[in-house]
């Protein structure tokens, strides 16, 4: 089917304008974010406070979505600016609730190195969509390195995208199976977060064979995780109610170039077509470099950020893995998509009998064959999946990310992909 889109061109020009506007805000700061989470993927270098780069946790750091002052209203949800972190303003503030204050203080108590406990030196972060996030740190005994947790305010505006309570039960897990950072407390609205100290990887690092290795054994081992609770594929249902929000949101003029009316029909085909002898698994959801951090000195892989987290067939997870190899967030142009850089077969054979073998046993070259196979048809849902949030973000987010022309590649990639990956 020939893909058509039609997008008015005062949409364009409101984007050149707001590019513009955000470019000179953010110029003296170097901050890029991430378009799926809102966090920022990349801060300069004179902020000593941070010894990398990353987009849901920082270090010489730790977590890090981070948020601004400067803030607007749109359609009811609390939009945030990027900008520099203001130390001096934020630490006149002391914002927690006070039952963080007091769990903060507990955590503090049990650290020797700690002058005064009760002595939290907030600073509030930039850049989170939703969340409120702030470092807190702790003035310590001379020459010793200062203590730094992370603590996380749950906001709104993102119902329609993901269950903050599904994410908190992830995270928990997470936690307590070593994965990610540590949760150190939970309090009614947030939690308390440790700092990691680690790199993200870059759009360049998922094409090291190495690293790449790396995260096709990490990526089975957090398949196999055990998630509490019923362990059905939430992919389907999810799409549909992705789907009817686009529709809601749209004008008839962009639900018909997006032949929303149509994509009803097309997930229930995929669903059908691709439903049988898959593997379920512990699915990260949006597996893109910005969500993998790597120890540069144990070489270690740490994935993060699992707002997207469910239980849905592994194939998908890896195939959503590979579609992300298109992409650049890093780029002046970061809504592009550049699918020459989509992996070849020996790459993507590479990855999946990584991944397959990773656990001890001895695969064979069917195996691998088969799951390749599975994963190739499962791009189709990929597509799908991020081209209905590309419509969604474009109505609910205000950062500078082109999400309609976001969606139109991945609309156009899903209509050109199909006939060969399902024959029809």
């Amino acid at each position: 089917m020939a893909f058509r889109v039609g997008i008015q061109r005062t949409f364009q020009r409101k984007a050149n304008e707001c590019l513009h506007n955000f470019r000179r805000f953010t110029h003296d700061y170097a901050l890029t974010i991430d378009p799926k989470t809102s966090s920022p993927l990349t801060l300069p270098e004179t902020h000593t406070d941070f010894s990398c780069q990353l987009p849901g946790f920082s270090h010489g750091g730790g977590s890090m979505d981070l948020m601004d002052d400067v803030s607007k209203k749109r359609k009811g949800h609390q939009i945030q600016v990027m900008g520099a972190i203001d130390t001096t303003k934020a630490n006149k503030e002391n914002p927690l609730p006070a039952e963080a204050k007091k769990i903060l203080q507990s955590i503090a108590s049990k650290w020797s190195n700690v002058v005064d406990p009760t002595a939290l030196q907030v600073t509030r972060l930039k850049g989170a969509l939703t969340n409120e996030v702030y470092q807190i740190k702790w003035p310590t005994k001379a020459g010793e390195m200062s203590r730094k947790v992370l603590v996380r305010i749950y906001g709104e505006g993102v119902d329609v995208f993901f269950n903050r309570e599904d994410e908190i039960r992830i995270f928990e897990c997470m936690s307590k199976h070593g994965q990610g950072p540590r949760l150190l407390g939970h309090f009614s609205n947030g939690r308390i977060e440790e700092f990691i100290r680690a790199r993200t990887l870059s759009a360049s690092d998922l094409r090291d064979p190495d690293i790449s290795a790396r995260i096709a054994a990490k990526l089975r081992e957090f398949h196999y995780l055990d998630m509490p609770g019923a362990k059905t594929i939430k992919l389907w249902d999810r799409l549909r109610n992705w789907l009817n929000a686009a529709k809601q949101l749209s004008s008839p003029e962009d639900a018909e170039a997006f032949f929303l009316h149509e994509l009803g029909h097309e997930i229930s085909e995929l669903e059908r077509k691709l439903s049988s002898n898959q593997h379920i698994g512990l699915c990260h959801n949006d597996l893109q470099y910005g969500n993998i951090m790597i120890d540069e000195q144990t070489k270690s892989i740490t994935i993060i950020d699992y707002e997207y987290s469910s239980y849905n067939p592994v194939a998908f997870d890896i195939a959503n893995h590979f579609c992300e190899m298109a992409a650049d967030y890093h780029t002046e142009t970061p809504h592009l998509l550049d699918y020459n850089k989509y992996p070849g077969l020996e790459e993507r054979q590479r990855f999946v009998r990584i991944y397959l073998s990773s656990s001890g046993c001895q695969v064979s070259d069917y195996e691998v064959e088969q799951l390749l196979e599975d994963v190739e048809k499962y791009t189709l849902a990929t597509h799908l999946f991020w081209g209905i949030w590309g419509i969604i973000s474009h109505h609910v987010n205000e950062i500078d990310f082109d999400y309609l022309e976001y969606g139109r590649q991945r609309f156009q990639q899903y209509w050109r992909t199909k006939p060969e990956l399902l024959g029809s």
